[in-house]
């Protein structure tokens, strides 16, 4: 790739020489020429700019210098022989003042290299160089922001040329020209702040775009894991020597030598910065590039994939006495799922109406001995599910406990005994961890009783929710038959150590 940089201020990208950049100019994996505008200038002073048409404050760059600049450095040849180090304008006159164009003569630098596009191609009219993509980039607070995507585009280019503007900016004649004439031409701002000219803005960009250029970085894999990679989140936390510092202790699983485990640490590790820093570049993530695992902690830090297209903003909260209807229709439209093919729709529609009740929900929100926790959507406040867990009391003492408890269950305490009487949610975010989140809701209401074991019952039939109990900490422990109106089903029993 060839980079060239035109600017008022030469010296300001003499930093350009130094690091990876540095190396891979002296390894002949890129090609970097500084250019000084002045040196296109005709008058004695060597003006750049002018009052702005129509007035107002500043001075704005004139159109015929910069015209004149990028014509030449724009059809700069692409195949010479990389130099040594960075060529300065300032320092070797390499690129000269064009004359006056001659009408009579052959076709202009500009003409030429403006079917310079696609790269691959052979030129046109039986030429032999092949066609260049060639990217006029100019820096300015009012262009599109630069991003990571953004940097992987241009480096794929052959030729950068960064045009540095000052004052007020660029002759906005400047790029419509460019643009017409054929190239790309990239207008773009590295924030949302105004710097006082595109030289920093380019030594930004610079180094951003040519680290992506095969060989500029040693290890390439560094690339895939840090920020804004790929993945569409944040570098995980790095640690190194010693393990212990000022008090600071190492994670013992990151000196294990358990690679798997380390490489789930780090990805949660990344997730949950991403989520905390920048809960922008959650919403953007794609769902299905995402694993269970992680869909799973990001429900836990309150983001779900909702109908499997996006990400949104989720709340796990204690349910309210003010939302009682909600709760009950909810329990209706999500039960019916839950059950066995062989019920008839009237023993599901007998035993919803003994048990979603406006009567029977009120208890399940205002007793002590029970924990009603709801998924809800943070920009509507739809409700997306529910779990619910009773304190097992000995003796029958609890009157919500209304399932025969299981025989496999004897052994247990029934005084330690948590009972996850329903966990329950709409289709359209099923698959999306909001169960798993709903779960670990359920085990920290559990365990703030004293609650050691917690148990629950799906029919057997039902292999998804048996698999997702079993990733929550869920064993089998026996059986049980259990009433659905007048039909009898028979339940697997699942016990988790809290």
């Amino acid at each position: 790739m060839r980079i060239d940089v035109v600017t008022i201020f030469p010296d300001y990208l003499r930093a350009l020489d130094l690091s990876l950049i540095g190396k891979a100019i002296d390894a002949g994996k890129l090609q970097l020429g500084i250019h000084d505008l002045r040196d296109w200038t005709q008058d004695r002073h060597n003006t750049v700019d002018d009052t702005p048409a129509g007035g107002g404050a500043g001075m704005v760059m004139r159109p015929d210098v910069w015209g004149k600049a990028l014509d030449q450095v724009l059809a700069l040849p692409l195949t010479a022989a990389p130099v040594a180090e960075p060529t300065y304008l300032a320092d070797a006159q390499s690129v000269p003042a064009a004359p006056a164009p001659d009408p009579l003569a052959a076709p202009s630098p500009l003409a030429a290299a403006a079917e310079t596009t696609e790269p691959g191609k052979t030129a046109p009219h039986g030429a032999q160089e092949p066609l260049h993509r060639r990217v006029l980039v100019i820096p300015t607070p009012s262009g599109q922001v630069f991003t990571q995507r953004v940097a992987e585009e241009l480096a794929d280019a052959d030729q950068l040329v960064f045009a540095c503007g000052r004052y007020e900016g660029i002759d906005a004649r400047v790029a419509e020209h460019y643009q017409s004439a054929g190239y790309q031409v990239r207008e773009l701002s590295i924030g949302d702040y105004v710097l006082n000219g595109g030289e920093v803005a380019t030594l930004v960009m610079v180094e951003a775009i040519a680290r992506l250029i095969p060989g500029v970085i040693g290890n390439p894999t560094s690339l895939v894991e840090e920020s804004h990679a790929a993945s569409g989140l944040l570098e995980y936390p790095v640690y190194t020597r010693p393990v212990s510092w000022r008090g600071l202790e190492l994670d013992p699983d990151l000196l294990g030598g358990n690679h798997k485990l380390i490489a789930r640490r780090r990805r949660d590790q990344a997730l949950t910065r991403t989520a905390t820093r920048r809960p922008d570049m959650i919403a953007r993530l794609n769902p299905a590039t995402l694993d269970r695992a992680d869909r799973a902690l990001l429900a836990q830090l309150g983001w779900a994939a909702l109908d499997g297209e996006r990400f949104e903003r989720i709340k796990l909260r204690p349910a309210r006495a003010e939302e009682i209807e909600a709760l009950v229709q909810l329990g209706r439209a999500t039960f019916p799922d839950a059950c066995p093919a062989f019920l008839s729709d009237d023993d599901v529609q007998a035993f919803m109406d003994a048990t979603f009740t406006p009567e029977q929900v009120t208890s399940w929100v205002s007793s002590d001995d029970a924990a009603l926790v709801v998924a809800e959507r943070l920009a509507t406040g739809q409700l997306l599910g529910y779990v619910l867990v009773e304190r097992d009391l000995p003796d029958g003492a609890n009157e919500l406990v209304t399932d025969p408890r299981p025989r496999c269950l004897e052994r247990y305490s029934q005084a330690e005994l948590g009972y996850v009487c329903k966990l329950y949610l709409l289709p359209s975010v099923r698959g999306g961890g909001i169960a798993g989140a709903l779960m670990d809701q359920a085990k920290k209401a559990a365990a703030n009783w004293g609650v050691k074991t917690m148990w629950l019952a799906t029919h057997e039939t039902n292999r998804r929710a048996q698999k997702l109990y079993k990733r929550c900490g869920f064993k089998n422990a026996g059986k049980r038959s259990f009433k659905v109106g007048s039909a009898t089903c028979r339940d697997v029993v699942m016990v988790a150590s809290l």
